[in-house]
Parts: C-alpha cells; structure tokens; sequence
C-alpha cells in the first residue's frame, strides 16, 4: 500500500458504533405505523444503506404506508437517537496521530444527521470535508462521493485510502480505485485489516509518514 495522501472514513461502523441507534430509530418508524420490530437482516441492510433506501427496505411489505414513512422521517428529530450512538474510544488519538501527515475527510450515507453526530461528539472540526448521501446524486457503493473528495484535494485515487466496515464500502473503495482498510470485517476483500484505529497506527503505509 502506498503511503495515504488522504484518509477517508466511513461514518457508521467506523467512526461510531451506531447498530443501536440504528434499531431504536428504524424500530420507532415501524412502531408508529403498528408494524413489528426489524428482523437481524432488516439491521443489517440498514446499517450500510442511506436512510431513504433503508426506509424503503423495511417497508417493502407495507406498501400503502410507504410514503406516509418518509414523510414521518423528514419531520422526525433524530437527535434523541444519537445518545445510542458510541464514538471508537481511539479515534481522537488516531486523528491527532494523523494531523499534519494527511487530509481527512468523510465519505457517508447518512444524510441530514451527520453534522449533529459530529457536533456532538466534538469532531466537527476535525475533518476537512464531509460527504454524505445528500451531497451526490449516486450514494455508496457509486464511487462519486470518493471522486469528489479526491478532486476537491487535487489528488489521484492511488493517494488516498477509505477505512470501511461493509461490502458496500468494499464496493465504493473499489470502484473509486481507492485502497481499503477494513476496520473489524475479516470477510472484505482489502489492503489492510484492523480492529482499532490504534492498530491502524502501527501499519506500514502510515509508518512511511512518521519517519518523516
């Protein structure tokens, strides 16, 4: 793996762990209609998919609810669900780590929710762009996000390396032609595995940088 230019992150899965408020969120959308609870698939397409998809999904048996589901999602305020949300412990160490060797930036498929989770855990500031499901026309797995993130900084994708935990960032990171850090998914198909973003230090392509 070449030595990053550009760290790009996955938001849910990678910066936070947001499978519980996922389940209270898309849980409370079903309640209100009197549809049961999701199903441990019905999670799983969630955590990975933008919430436009996802309400989709989990609707797909309640057709003559659909509509009335999104029009719920966009009056509904989401800021009670991120107290479910919890940030990896190392992540501020890993950004400091990463502060003057390289760019940061996000790409995501949240939508309107994204500057609340960052501001409320003190990241705000902390990545020089923000990509999220509203800022492209194709969402993830499409590679757009990643192309506009590279173009913004004036690189080529071999520079730059996306931390994800999904096959649709496999997908994304793979079709941007951008290296891949799977973060607690030995199943992906990627440069780099790890478990932490204090394991992610210690890897190669990163200890070029701190011999610097």
């Amino acid at each position: 793996m070449l030595t990053p230019k550009i760290v790009i992150f996955d938001c849910d899965g990678v910066l936070f762990d947001s499978k519980e408020a996922n389940l209270h969120y898309y849980n409370a959308l079903l309640s209100h209609f009197g549809h049961p609870p999701m199903s441990d698939d019905e999670l799983a397409f969630v955590h990975m998919h933008n919430v436009m998809d996802s309400i989709d999904h989990i609707f797909r048996h309640y057709p003559d609810d659909l509509g009335r589901a999104h029009e719920l999602r966009r009056q509904m305020d989401y800021t009670p669900f991120l107290r479910y949300m919890r940030m990896e412990p190392d992540l501020p160490d890993f950004l400091d780590f990463l502060a003057g060797r390289c760019h940061t930036a996000i790409s995501t498929n949240r939508t309107t929710t994204m500057p609340a989770v960052l501001a409320m855990n003190g990241l705000t500031d902390r990545f020089e762009m923000v990509i999220t499901a509203l800022d492209v026309r194709h969402p993830k797995p499409h590679p757009e996000a990643l192309e506009k993130i590279l173009a913004h900084f004036g690189l080529r994708p071999e520079e730059g390396v996306f931390i994800g935990d999904s096959v649709i960032d496999e997908e994304h990171a793979r079709r941007a032609g951008v290296q891949l850090i799977a973060f607690r998914n030995p199943q992906l198909a990627a440069d780099y595995h790890v478990k932490s973003f204090t394991e992610a230090m210690r890897l190669p392509c990163f200890q070029a940088h701190a011999g610097h």
